[in-house]
């Protein structure tokens, strides 16, 4: 542990903003993960750009997280510094001309309860996505035919030197679980969204309908990072790994979901060695049954 570094650390921070050798699998709905050096919640921009230049003076690797909802972190950890943007970084402001601004920390769960209780309509498919906006922007997330690019206008980020951009829903190259924040150093600080005013009730009941498809039809009750693998052109990962004879499969304490294949879930006691093991397997068979090669849509994070 470098003093001269948590010193500084502290004079940014407030004691409860900052853990240390912090298990990541209590961070990830995965549950599975190693030791993090550090992690920080920091509660401002000030505080995170202060962070991120601390990081840099001191040569130590940083890595921003939401929710952890799409993360596999190896046994071994991080070594290096999480900043986790989360409660203490998500704040919601929403205009009377549907224009809502929120922080990135916020999850899309109390995001989407916000919007629909202004009559605004347009981000139904995002209530039950696990994530925050953070990672929802990032990975251009979507559901149930939307997704971010359809009710983004901008996004704020903070690059490694501590400047801030606002990049335009074009500037950012949303594409299918894509976008331009996945190839850049850039730390996503807030989004202004955009949406039309609706039907209170009916707004509600499609979210009602979209949650009650996802019940029945997702491994809700297991540890998971929703959907292991990205859609592959013209087929759906699921069915592939279904017609593969994998539903069950399992290695260590990893498993193909029997409810819904496109799900890998941690069983029992999974570690992130049985996790990469069973994507690969499951890639390997795939493809070898298919010629279709999935790939991940999961990040991951450390030693592999």
């Amino acid at each position: 542990m470098n003093k001269l570094f948590l010193d500084e650390l502290n004079s940014i921070l407030n004691s409860d903003q900052i853990r240390l050798n912090e298990p990541m699998s209590q961070h990830t709905s995965l549950h599975i993960g190693g030791e993090a050096d550090y992690m920080v919640m920091p509660s401002s921009i000030g505080q995170i750009r202060q962070v991120i230049l601390l990081c840099k003076k001191h040569n130590i690797p940083y890595y921003v997280m939401g929710n952890g909802s799409n993360l596999l972190v190896s046994d071994s950890g991080y070594r290096g510094l999480i900043i986790k943007l989360c409660e203490y970084f998500s704040g919601i402001s929403i205009g009377d001309d549907g224009i809502v601004k929120a922080q990135a920390g916020v999850l899309l769960s109390r995001l989407s309860a916000a919007i629909a209780e202004n009559s605004l309509t347009g981000f139904e498919f995002a209530a039950g996505i696990p994530g925050s906006l953070g990672g929802a922007v990032t990975m251009n997330a979507g559901a149930y035919g939307g997704e971010m690019k359809q009710c983004l206008l901008s996004a704020t980020v903070m690059d490694s030197e501590g400047e801030i951009h606002v990049l335009s829903n074009e500037d950012l190259k949303l594409g299918y679980r894509t976008s331009i924040l996945q190839e850049s150093d850039f730390c996503l600080l807030d989004a202004t969204l955009r949406f039309e005013k609706g039907d209170k009730q009916k707004i509600m009941d499609k979210i009602r309908e979209l949650n009650s498809l996802r019940r029945m039809k997702q491994p809700l009750d297991k540890y998971s990072a929703g959907s292991t693998f990205k859609r592959p052109e013209g087929y759906y990962a699921g069915k592939l790994i279904s017609d593969a004879g994998l539903k069950g499969f399992q290695i260590g304490g990893a498993a193909v979901s029997e409810k819904h294949c496109g799900f890998l879930i941690n069983k029992d006691n999974a570690t992130a060695r049985d996790f990469v093991a069973l994507i690969s397997e499951v890639i390997r068979i795939v493809e070898e049954k298919f010629g279709v090669r999935l790939e991940p849509e999961v990040k991951f994070l450390g030693q592999f």
